[in-house]
């Protein structure tokens, strides 16, 4: 009998770096794809009318994700829209840069979305404290893995 498991792997990079150009902090956190996200996802294999996922934004919000997540829980600034975006070999990259100033305070939470407010959460993340001080930027690289296992 031939049976088929897809999973989707979500995992996030986040870089801060001072005004002085240097590294302040680098880490590496997991992530989960909400139903809204994977609705959306099998709504696009058959209609491509839905907004491409667009924005990522930074919250403070430390509730765990879970399934039924529509946003984040306590945004910081406002979404941040994607300076790239690419897919290949089962893998989706999403880029993206908080400059100066914006998304400043304690970061605890991540989301990918497909519109500048409301719109469709494709996956939420929370993570131990990353301070971003305003003359700081931080950078998001998030990566979402399709396999079959």
């Amino acid at each position: 009998m031939i049976k088929d498991s897809l999973k989707l792997k979500g995992e996030l990079t986040i870089v801060v770096t001072g005004a002085d150009g240097k590294v302040k902090e680098k880490r590496h956190e997991d992530n989960l794809v909400v139903t809204t996200g994977l609705n959306y996802i099998c709504s696009r294999m058959v209609d491509a009318s839905a907004t491409v996922m667009s924005h990522i934004g930074l919250g403070s919000g430390t509730t765990t994700p879970a399934a039924g997540d529509t946003d984040l829980q306590s945004i910081l600034g406002t979404r941040q829209a994607l300076s790239s975006s690419t897919a290949e070999n089962n893998t989706v990259v999403y880029s993206v840069a908080f400059p100066a100033g914006v998304a400043t305070g304690a970061v605890t939470e991540a989301g990918i979305f497909n519109a500048l407010s409301s719109g469709t959460m494709l996956c939420r993340t929370t993570f131990p404290v990353v301070n971003k001080e305003a003359d700081d930027t931080i950078a998001i690289t998030w990566t979402i893995t399709l396999s079959a296992s």
